[in-house]
């Protein structure tokens, strides 16, 4: 075989997969079905990520392993990566300290609302703006009370404050009060120019005072353990949520035990599970 006819084939085979193909490939495909709630299809899953990468190029040189993580994180949640849907989204941001550009997995103003309402206790759950022209006033103690007739002119003025209003199946109220401060300081904390902080102000504000009603209401350890995370990347703190392990697994007969695929964050590769050890014995005792 000639020069000419090896190095086609070489450079073929050496170029680097795009994070597209990466995700449309049948083991990655299994891999974010088994992360899947069943009222998600794979397909339509994988369709939402490949129209932002295509949406957004810069999320598109994002490094593999934190993609795959963003994207794992959206998928055991059952929440869609859409900006038009505004249940999560998927964020790209330099990481000067290693200088590569990472995805960033944020939960959305609808998504906090969808994952509250799954745990069947809550009959409503809102979160709403006020403006400078709106009668607002609220109290607490005994008799916690939120009252707020919004102003009907076009202009209503900056905003001021937003609340969060949940209404409990056993006839109980939950509410939040956030001022415009209180969110800003979240806000200044955002990690990219290009963050829903900056480009869907409003909705990031109601999502951050929902989070913090969140913690008082009945909702599964899981989804608590999301918002916290949420909640913890907005505060720059690093955690450990949905970090090496991303299959789902189902229960099975102990006769028909199976391991799931797991993928190496760096490579993308598909691991083969370890064989168990054969069990060794003392004869002395």
């Amino acid at each position: 075989m000639t020069t000419s006819a090896i190095n086609p084939l070489a450079e073929k085979t050496a170029k680097p997969a795009t994070l597209a193909s990466f995700i449309n490939d049948d083991k990655m495909k299994a891999q974010i079905a088994h992360a899947l709630p069943k009222h998600i299809k794979p397909d339509r899953m994988i369709r939402i990520i490949t129209t932002e990468l295509r949406k957004n190029p810069q999320l598109a040189t994002c490094d593999k392993a934190s993609f795959l993580s963003a994207i794992m994180q959206a998928s055991q949640l059952g929440l869609e990566p859409s900006g038009t849907l505004g249940h999560c989204y998927l964020i790209p941001f330099k990481n000067n300290t290693k200088g590569i550009t990472e995805c960033q997995f944020i939960i959305g103003y609808r998504g906090m609302i969808d994952l509250a309402r799954r745990s069947g206790q809550i009959v409503s759950l809102s979160a709403i703006a006020v403006y400078e022209k709106d009668q607002f006033d609220y109290t607490l103690g005994l008799h916690p009370n939120i009252e707020h007739k919004p102003s009907f002119d076009d202009d209503r003025g900056a905003l001021v404050f937003v609340y969060a209003v949940a209404n409990l199946k056993d006839g109980g109220v939950q509410f939040e009060v956030m001022s415009k401060p209180q969110v800003d300081k979240i806000r200044a904390l955002s990690k990219a120019r290009n963050s829903p902080w900056f480009t869907h102000y409003e909705e990031m504000a109601k999502k951050t005072v929902i989070r913090r009603l969140f913690k008082y209401l009945p909702v599964s350890t899981e989804y608590l353990e999301a918002v916290i995370h949420d909640e913890n990347v907005d505060l720059g703190i690093q955690d450990d949520f949905i970090e090496t392990d991303y299959s789902h697994v189902e229960e099975t007969p102990e006769l028909e035990h199976q391991q799931a695929e797991q993928v190496d964050l760096n490579t993308g590769e598909i691991l083969q599970p370890e064989k168990e050890p054969v069990p060794t014995y003392d004869k002395g005792k």
